[in-house]
Formats: C-alpha cells, sequence, structure tokens
C-alpha cells in the first residue's frame, strides 16, 4: 500500500499547486481538503484519503491524464470501484473533447470488463465504435467479450473488422469459433495449420461413410502438428478397415514413425504386429523399441500381453503389478500448456488458465502418450 500513498500524495500536490495558481481565492480551501486528507491517511483510513485526493484533482486539460492515468493506476491494482468513479467522472464532463471523451469511454469500458461486468462493458465498447469506427482496441475487446459469452457469431463479425495485421495475429482464435460453430471447412480457410479443424472434418466425413476423405483430413495434421498424430491414430484405424486396407494403414504408421515417435504410434503397429503374427511377436517388437525409447504406456502395453499369456498364478502376481501401473498413469495429466503451464487429462482448444487457445498439447516421454 505504501507504494499507491507514495504515488498518490505528489499527484494531489501538484493537482493542487496548479489550482493554486488558477484560483487563489480556493487556495486556502484546498489545503483544507488536503490536510483533511493527509489526516485520513495517517489515521489509516486509505478509502478515506484517496477520496479527498480524488475529489481534489479538479478536471480541466491539464489535470485529464492525471485523472486517467490514477484510474488505470487503481484498476490495476484490482480497485476497479474506485477506477470505475474515476473515469465514469471524466465521461460526464461536457467540457472533455471528443479524444478525451473517447479515451475516457475506452477506460471505462476496461474498468467494467475487468469487474466482469460485459454487459455494461459491451455497452460502452460500442459506443467507443459509435464515435471512432476503426477503434482496433474496442473490436478486439468486443471479441473478448463475445468469447467470454460463448456468442460465436459476434466474436467472428468483430474480428473481422480489425485490422489486417492484428487480424493475421488472431486467426487461431477465429478458427476455433468456426469450430466451436461446426464450420471445419471455414477455420481452415481462416488458419489451414488449424488441429481441430481437421480433425472436426474427419469426423464429419466419417459419420458421412466418406472413409478415404476422412483419411485425407486426418494426414493433414503431420503437417500441421505431429504432437497431435496420436489424437487420430484410433480414427484412422476404422477408416483403413471399413476401405479393408490395413496394410495402407500399417505402411502410414511407419511414416509417422519416422517424422514423429510416439510411444502410441508404436502401440499401433505392435497391435498390427500381434493381429497379423500374434501377442509373443508384438511383445519382441515393443521390448525392443522401449529399449530405445522409454515409456510407461509401453511397459503396460506389454505386461497386458504377458497377463493374456501366462498361467494362473503369474496372471495374479503380474494383474497386480498392472494394477498399480494403472493407478499410476491415471494420476498423470495427459496434456499441457505451452504458455502458462496448466496440465489436464483432457484436451482443452481453449486453455482455462490463460485463456490461449491451441496452447494446450499432448505430454510426451516417459509417462507420456
Amino acid at each position: 500500500m505504501n507504494s499507491l500513498w507514495m504515488l498518490l500524495l505528489p499527484v494531489a500536490a501538484a493537482s493542487g499547486w496548479l489550482a493554486s495558481i488558477r484560483h487563489r481565492k480556493r487556495s486556502v480551501t484546498f489545503a483544507s481538503d488536503y490536510y483533511l486528507g493527509l489526516r485520513h491517511l495517517f489515521n489509516e483510513e486509505p478509502d478515506k484519503a484517496i477520496d479527498v485526493f480524488i475529489d481534489l484533482l479538479s478536471v480541466d486539460k491539464e489535470t485529464i491524464d492525471t485523472h486517467l492515468a490514477l484510474g488505470t493506476l487503481f484498476r490495476n491494482r484490482g480497485e476497479v470501484n474506485r477506477a470505475i468513479r474515476i473515469h465514469d467522472n471524466l465521461v460526464a464532463r461536457s467540457e472533455l473533447s471528443k479524444k478525451q471523451r473517447l479515451y475516457a469511454l475506452f477506460e471505462l469500458a476496461h474498468d467494467y470488463m475487468h469487474a466482469g461486468v460485459l454487459d455494461r462493458a459491451e455497452e460502452l465498447f460500442l459506443e467507443v465504435l459509435n464515435l471512432d469506427n476503426k477503434s482496433a482496441g474496442a473490436n478486439k475487446a468486443l471479441m473478448t467479450i463475445y468469447e467470454q459469452q460463448k456468442d460465436w457469431h459476434k466474436a467472428i463479425k468483430f474480428a473481422k473488422k480489425l485490422p489486417k495485421l492484428q487480424r493475421r495475429s488472431m486467426t487461431a482464435a477465429i478458427a476455433n469459433y468456426y469450430c466451436e460453430l461446426g464450420d471445419p471447412e471455414a477455420a481452415l480457410e481462416i488458419d489451414k495449420n488449424c488441429v481441430r479443424a481437421s480433425i472436426l472434418l474427419g469426423n464429419k466425413q466419417v459419420q458421412c461413410g466418406q472413409y478415404k476423405n476422412a483419411i485425407f483430413s486426418y494426414k493433414n495434421i503431420l503437417s500441421q502438428d505431429a504432437d497431435f498424430i496420436a489424437e487420430i491414430i484410433d480414427s484412422l484405424a476404422i477408416c483403413y478397415a471399413n476401405l479393408r486396407n490395413e496394410k495402407a494403414f500399417d505402411k502410414y504408421l511407419y511414416e509417422c514413425l519416422k517424422k514423429a515417435p510416439r510411444i502410441s504410434i508404436l502401440i499401433a503397429i505392435s497391435e498390427n504386429i500381434r493381429k497379423t503374427e500374434g501377442d509373443f511377436a508384438a511383445i519382441d517388437f515393443m521390448t525392443e523399441q522401449l529399449s530405445r525409447c522409454p515409456s510407461l504406456h509401453g511397459l503396460l502395453y506389454i505386461t497386458e500381453l504377458y497377463v493374456n499369456n501366462s498361467d494362473i498364478t503369474t496372471r495374479k502376481r503380474l494383474q497386480s503389478l498392472l494394477d498399480t501401473m494403472h493407478i499410476l498413469l491415471r494420476a498423470k495429466p495427459a496434456y499441457r500448456c505451452s504458455r502458462c503451464g496448466f496440465s489436464a487429462k483432457t484436451l482443452y482448444w481453449h486453455c482455462p488458465s490463460c485463456r490461449e487457445w491451441n496452447s494446450l498439447k499432448p505430454i510426451y516421454g516417459l509417462d507420456g502418450n
């Protein structure tokens, strides 16, 4: 709190000096009010002290920036009600220029947005756009508000109003808005590297029995972001099975293994070996692979195969080990946000922590996928 008082004291003093020069007849009143604020401060009554200092700041061309800075200071410190009071007081002033009123409105809208009063923030940002329809800041803020409200159509509308350079930086968000609306084709037009859109499109095509098209959509993911290849292996297996072309699936898995060695790909290859050559052939393959790339999921897979091929006594002992491994892996997150470190067992395309799109990725390594 001391830093706030150190900032407020010179602000109040400077404002008082200006006021005393312009209105010497009121200098005695100012001094009285100023010392009243100090008394509240020394008596550990910070709210009353700040009220007095705010009241001392007369609004004119010289002090408008001081008001705005003080309001922003309060908002950044989490004292949103005080920020609203300052900015609302500015907006109500008739002597402000259009530019000053626009700035005050913009800051007031951010106050309400920070406070979570989104409907009021929306009204104010729309008012800003009425004064300046090219305000990129207002468009971006409205886009964020509608994103929080899950009004994807409006979010897209205001995203499209952003300048080209800013809109280009928001392609991931806009593509995800289309994904939320169930329109992966439009999402891919916006962002050709949108993994989520390729998965959604592939899933739609599978539902329609368009297995060749679905395979094409799923295969795009390897070039879009190879980290997500594990997410569509099961879906690819279904497509190739329906086309009765398991050999092509096996060939593609080996291609994926070269570009993105992942335990999920190894397990899929082992399953194909198991179906054609038996459990022990799959065990031999996986054992060899694990010597180069240790993995708990791979060890779990081998243990399960041994359980299925053991006598009753050995099976009971192995089952105990298997149960322990399942418990250990269930406690591990499967995805982690590359921006804030948030981890989860479920894939979120929009990080619940930092609100970034496409930042959660599968975790790989000893206990990863």
